[in-house]
């Protein structure tokens, strides 16, 4: 009789892990040449825009003060900061940048967990989302401008033993309330994801709320969550910024902002590399979010092209 040799399944699934890794890079590939496209195409806009300025009369300011060109932004990054000083406009940038990231991480990471929380209890009891997703969207309409010294002026009243509320607590707060919102509304849908024969199934075996929560219904709410995340990072820095500018923090990306727009005049660069600092805080945050979503679905398998 013949033996057959069974093909151990290392073996088998190695040519698909390198194919998924493949189709990662070319994906990777083809995104980042869309991104460069982009910033190519916004460049020859913004100079396009400036030379109809020069040409015909346009409703907007275009002089060299509010939209000074292109290359006049790109020397602004090696700028010094201040006349006669070793520190350039972009190494003040980068670290109000980090400033601003440890900020907003926090408001994330608070944000994130207050609305997977709410997520949770209004998936569990349908009168608690009847009550409590109405006041949940409402929550959002309140502006920032208003709201930011609201909270700095109750919190400076606050304190918890040795610990004092500053006004960096009432940022990283601000950025939380605008983080919690996308998580909250995204993950009530991804939890109610599953279908109803994978719950009568998980059911017929007994399986507590508990069980099902854990077991059934977080796995099938990833595709939900890591776009809720990501929004809910990106508003996170939008609240961080915006609350800066509003409670005056210092060492932050968005009070850096204020301070240079002030010498717009004789140096209209340098507001444009802080505003330039902030967006690549959002990437910062955004990536963030991409790289806790490729490790936490490391080991599930990959579908293949459509």
């Amino acid at each position: 009789m013949t033996e057959h040799v069974a093909v151990p399944p290392v073996t088998a699934e190695r040519p698909r892990r390198q194919g998924n890794v493949a189709r990662r890079v070319r994906r990777g590939t083809v995104g980042l040449l869309w991104a460069l496209a982009g910033i190519a195409l916004t460049i020859l806009m913004w100079e396009l825009v400036k030379w109809l300025g020069s040409a015909i009369s346009l409703p907007f300011n275009t002089s060299d003060t509010a939209m000074p060109h292109v290359w006049t932004m790109a020397g602004g990054f090696t700028q010094p900061e201040v006349r006669g000083s070793d520190t350039t406009v972009f190494q003040a940038v980068v670290a109000a940048a980090a400033y601003s990231l440890l900020i907003a991480l926090g408001g994330f990471v608070i944000g994130v967990g207050i609305g997977l929380i709410l997520a949770i209890v209004m998936q569990r009891f349908a009168f608690m989302e009847r009550g409590l997703l109405p006041f949940v969207i409402a929550s959002q309409t309140v502006p920032l401008i208003a709201l930011a010294p609201l909270i700095t002026g109750i919190g400076s009243r606050l304190s918890l033993g040795p610990v004092q509320w500053n006004t960096t607590y009432s940022v990283m707060f601000i950025a939380a309330y605008l983080a919690f919102f996308p998580m909250s509304v995204g993950a009530l849908r991804g939890l109610k994801a599953p279908t109803a024969t994978a719950l009568e199934l998980m059911r017929s075996y007994a399986a507590t709320p508990r069980a099902i929560l854990w077991k059934l219904r977080f796995p099938a709410s990833l595709p939900y969550l890591v776009p809720a995340m990501k929004v809910s990072a990106a508003a996170a820095v939008v609240g961080t910024v915006v609350a800066e500018i509003s409670t005056g923090v210092r060492g932050g990306i968005g009070r850096l902002i204020i301070e240079y727009a002030r010498e717009t005049t004789s140096q209209p660069a340098k507001v444009y590399v802080a505003v330039f600092g902030a967006i690549a805080l959002g990437l910062v945050a955004a990536s963030l979010v991409t790289a806790l979503d490729v490790y936490l679905t490391r080991n599930l398998p990959k579908e293949g092209p459509a």
